[in-house]
């Protein structure tokens, strides 16, 4: 069982800087970029551009006071000078380990170096973590080394501003032909690979123009729905089908009597 606090630094909110600092690569980013880019050319499609120096850096603020912790945003309107610790239990409860980060670091940015260095030796079957964790490249990474992650089901993040909207799990995908079926039956086709790792599937707009149910589909002016799927899905797919047994059920009930305790 995986999970993560937040500890705050002993650090004046009002004592800062800014700092332009270059961006962290993913310890995915160069296998993921290769992936990209294999998958660019069996599609037939150019090779993406370079980034150049500007996409790689970012400005941050930093504590004059603890320059190791990160801003943290607690709640909608505070912010903290903290600390991020992933904490991992056994089915009892105790603590096999746990590693610091900056509190400006996201869970599914900290799991994969935590994993690395704490968990990968100890062999373990399933890991229990929460939607935090829920990405393509840990269900991937821990697939590969013979892990089964178990996570809960996650709901849409936002708010959806269209009535009775058309979900983006209604949209079927259809590995053998590589494209999307939509609630109306409707074909939208591969279009490319974007520089995230994932494929975008569109509709064909005169199509949709005629379509009844457009309004539960997109606001898009042009009348187009875009679908995206990301090239390690099939990884968060093996994640899911788990999530719905018995006992995918249960392990995630136990994480409230488990890691969430230590907290």
């Amino acid at each position: 069982f995986v999970d993560s606090t937040h500890v705050k630094a002993h650090a004046n909110r009002h004592k800062n800087k800014k700092e332009e600092i270059k961006k962290v690569t993913k310890a995915y980013q160069e296998e993921l970029d290769k992936e990209i880019e294999e998958d660019r050319k069996e599609h037939e499609k150019k090779p993406l551009k370079e980034k150049n120096e500007k996409e790689e850096t970012k400005e941050i603020t930093v504590s004059t006071t603890d320059p190791e912790s990160g801003l943290f945003h607690k709640g909608e309107h505070k912010e903290v000078f903290a600390y991020c610790v992933e904490t991992s239990v056994d089915k009892n409860g105790w603590i096999l380990g746990h590693k610091t980060f900056p509190g400006n670091l996201h869970d599914s940015t900290t799991l994969l170096p935590f994993y690395e260095e704490k968990l990968k030796k100890l062999k373990p079957e399933k890991i229990v973590m929460d939607a935090g964790y829920k990405t393509p490249a840990i269900a991937k990474k821990l697939l590969e080394d013979g892990i089964q992650p178990v996570f809960p089901y996650t709901a849409p993040k936002r708010k959806p501003k269209i009535e009775n909207p058309y979900y983006k799990r209604e949209f079927i995908y259809d590995e053998y032909y590589d494209c999307y079926l939509c609630p109306e039956n409707q074909i939208l086709e591969y279009t490319t690979t974007n520089r995230e790792g994932y494929r975008e599937y569109k509709s064909n707009k005169e199509i949709c123009k005629k379509c009844p149910n457009l309004k539960r589909c997109t606001q898009s002016k042009n009348h187009q729905k875009v679908v995206t799927r990301h090239l390690w899905q099939k990884y968060l797919d093996k994640t899911e089908e788990y999530r719905y047994t018995k006992k995918g059920k249960e392990e995630y009930k136990r994480r409230k009597e488990t890691v969430e305790r230590q907290f």
